[in-house]
């Protein structure tokens, strides 16, 4: 216990704390996004569960993340699984997939909270990593207090989704931009990448681009049905 009276020790808490608040607000909109047509208490439940089993899976993420990043296609594979989620949220298929059974819907949501944000991490986690200096204890807590900061943002997006239903399309190109983003990032390009610096910003402003067009072409499409 005696690194409870280090300076070192709380300066690097509040960092990683810091980077987490930064970095965390993409996947709170993923998970408000998710959870946003659940009832109620299945919302604070997916909220809940999705959030924390997302820190677990950065923690053991952080650990190996260094080694993933070098291998090639691993970030085009896990862009595309983003571009495909925005869409999915998007439309909505997740709900309606998940309301086919009972309880069914919440496992949905906590499914594609993990799987978006095990994608996303990918990057982020370097920084926590490096702020953690191989610290495990300085590294579990700092991402276990990030847990109520990701819950409160994502609390907060879906009451703004309700009462602004367009911040849903804004929320499922952000996931696009990223997912973009991480196409471009992977090892396999990033020679190409460094060479033509614009893009990054084209390929993030396609993933959203692509994802909010080809969403709203299925939602056009699937509205008489529904009618």
């Amino acid at each position: 216990m005696e690194f409870l009276s280090n300076a070192d020790f709380w300066i690097g808490l509040v960092k990683i704390v810091w980077i987490n608040i930064i970095l965390s607000g993409d996947n709170a909109v993923v998970i408000a996004l998710a959870a946003r047509s659940l009832p109620p208490a299945q919302q604070k439940k997916a909220i809940m569960f999705g959030s924390g089993a997302a820190v677990v899976l950065r923690i053991v993420l952080t650990v190996v993340a260094a080694k993933l990043l070098q291998l090639s296609f691993l970030q085009i594979v896990g862009g595309c699984l983003l571009l495909w989620i925005g869409y999915q949220l998007l439309t909505g298929e997740e709900e309606e997939e998940g309301g086919a059974k009972a309880g069914g819907g919440m496992m949905a949501a906590i499914r594609t909270i993990l799987i978006a944000d095990l994608v996303m991490s990918l990057d982020n986690v370097i920084a926590v990593a490096a702020t953690a200096q191989g610290n495990m204890v300085l590294l579990v807590l700092g991402l276990a207090i990030s847990i109520p900061l990701v819950i409160f943002g994502s609390t907060l997006m879906i009451k703004l989704m309700e009462r602004f239903p367009v911040i849903v399309t804004l929320g499922a190109a952000l996931i696009g931009w990223v997912g973009g983003e991480t196409i471009v990032n992977d090892n396999l390009l990033h020679d190409y990448a460094v060479g033509h610096p614009w893009l990054h910003y084209v390929a993030a402003a396609a993933g959203a681009v692509l994802v909010v067009m080809v969403g709203k072409l299925i939602q056009s499409r699937n509205a008489p049905q529904q009618a």
